[in-house]
């Protein structure tokens, strides 16, 4: 998986993050996390689009390289703090999982699973992708 540099700006209610290394790719919210949230969901997306396209993902530069470039560097007077952004592609290959959970845990995850109109495997991929775009 990659991460590529976000910049997050904004205050109050008015939240943005861009991507320097994606050019186009954004995304915005009411809060910090709704911007990161929907910059992430906005870079799978588009990177999804490119792959499918067989065009080339731009390369993500590191944190330092980053901060070194003068046009991409978050300005901190301005309040701008630098975020990772998960790309996020899907292989588009199931693979099947053995895995142990305490049968407790597997019933709230059938149930909640089931409240959400989702299998259980959509919910567990659900919860995964939540998690890891959150870490």
């Amino acid at each position: 998986m990659s991460y590529y540099i976000g910049i997050l700006d904004g205050s109050g209610r008015v939240w943005g993050v861009r991507i320097p290394d994606f050019p186009g790719v954004h995304g915005g919210g009411a809060t910090a996390e709704e911007a990161v949230d929907d910059t992430i969901t906005a870079l799978r997306e588009v990177g999804a689009i490119m792959s499918a396209e067989g065009r080339e993902l731009p390369k993500a530069r590191t944190l330092a390289e980053v901060l070194a470039d003068k046009k991409s560097a978050p300005s901190v007077k301005a309040g701008e703090l630098a975020v990772m952004i998960p790309l996020l592609l899907d292989r588009g290959r199931p693979v099947r999982a053995n895995i142990s959970l305490d049968a407790a845990l597997l019933e709230t995850i059938d149930a909640e699973a089931a409240r959400r109109g989702l299998t259980r495997s959509a919910f567990l991929v659900s919860a995964a992708l939540d998690k890891i775009a959150r870490s």
